[in-house]
């Protein structure tokens, strides 16, 4: 078990996207419960400067991290996985917490040396261990894999007066479809592949599990719990997994009664080898749009894009295009052009993002926020 320092970088840069580029409003607040919930602590939040974004909460100045960013249970180094699950984490907590109603935070009820447990193996050592037992055996198929790799979460609250009060949490789980594991200290890499009933199975338990513990905490013992499903993905695949279930715990009940199916999935263009596309007419508008740029600029490396869909329908694209370009007026030219090949080819109405890159680093960005038809660019330089 180890902490991922790069986690933590990549939360923060997603927490400022949470919080968008808004005013900073002086308020308080109030722990929910806690045992200094009659104290106030002066804090600040961040206007979203759209209203699909949460305003967030900063304590002393400073956005909070969560203190269990990062902790993971396995040997999946996957990176695209922790940017996915905490993205993805956000979306699922829409649905529950409208963003007009709830500020968000990074979650600060559960600790690390709590999680540490959880995520490990149950033993007599770890009683609180939510993935199985060791059993002992070494085979693929006759061991116990670590069904769960990583919890998360999310902290939302409610103002009332001056006040803010903890109003709902957020829990995502982090379910293995393959648990990478060693024979001895150093060797080899084997994997045990889990069935999609297997990791359902699994995750509604370890969900409930979840929920009556935190029942006993008295910040969460009486408000709504979320809790994510996600299916992380293979540690050589170039996409995060996705969130595929979740379900709500109301009223301080100790479970979850019914859960709900997700449609999230990503993918890279162009696709390799044999794979279908996930919609025919993102892929066909993002061929033209790197053919167009490609014929006008020859010295380009690659270009390609992530492209992110709920239920089949495009939620965001972002495309990185590595360029050999060195000269300052060369890479200008080329941003205003891509620029205006993006405004014709790509897809409309959806966030998109373009990153210009060489190997000295980013160049160049080009972005669009959701239901807007114009660009920003922006082309880096060192002066």
């Amino acid at each position: 078990m180890k902490k991922k320092f790069l986690g933590t970088i990549i939360l923060s840069l997603i927490a400022v996207i949470i919080a968008g580029c808004g005013n900073l409003q002086n308020s308080s607040l109030s722990t929910g419960g806690t045992d200094d919930s009659k104290k106030t602590k002066t804090v600040q939040t961040t206007s979203s400067s759209d209203g699909n974004s949460y305003n967030t909460l900063l304590q002393g100045k400073q956005y909070q991290v969560s203190p269990i960013a990062g902790l993971v249970s396995g040997n999946n180094d996957n990176q695209f996985n922790l940017q996915s699950f905490e993205s993805g984490l956000i979306d699922v907590s829409k649905k529950e917490f409208p963003t007009k109603n709830y500020t968000f935070q990074e979650g600060q009820v559960l600790k690390a040396n709590t999680v540490q447990q959880w995520i490990g193996r149950k033993s007599s050592q770890n009683p609180d261990g939510l993935n199985p037992e060791d059993n002992g055996k070494k085979e693929p198929n006759d061991r116990n894999p670590l069904y769960l790799s990583q919890i998360m979460e999310n902290d939302f609250y409610k103002e009332s007066g001056s006040n803010y009060a903890l109003s709902g949490v957020s829990i995502g789980l982090s379910m293995n479809q393959v648990d990478y594991y060693t024979k001895v200290k150093y060797g080899s890499t084997y994997k045990t592949k889990i069935s999609e009933a297997k990791r359902i199975e699994q995750g509604k338990k370890m969900a409930d599990e979840i929920i009556q513990r935190m029942r006993k905490m008295k910040q969460t013992k009486d408000i709504p719990i979320v809790v994510g499903l996600y299916k992380a993905e293979e540690s050589d695949s170039l996409v995060g997994g996705s969130y595929f279930m979740y379900g709500v715990s109301k009223n301080g009940t100790s479970e979850i009664s019914s859960w709900k199916d997700l449609s999230y999935e990503s993918q890279i263009l162009p696709v390799v080898g044999e794979a279908k596309v996930i919609n025919s007419s993102d892929a066909d508008s993002f061929a033209s749009f790197k053919s167009h740029i490609q014929n006008y600029f020859p010295k380009l490396s690659g270009v390609v894009a992530k492209v992110h869909y709920d239920n089949g329908t495009l939620q965001r694209m972002s495309i990185t295009i590595t360029t050999q370009f060195y000269g300052e007026s060369e890479v200008r030219s080329f941003t205003q052009y891509t620029q205006n090949a993006a405004s014709t080819y790509l897809p409309v109405g959806v966030p998109l993002e373009i990153k210009v890159e060489s190997v000295n680093g980013l160049q160049a960005f080009i972005s669009r926020e959701e239901g807007q038809k114009n660009f920003y660019a922006h082309v880096f330089n060192d002066y």
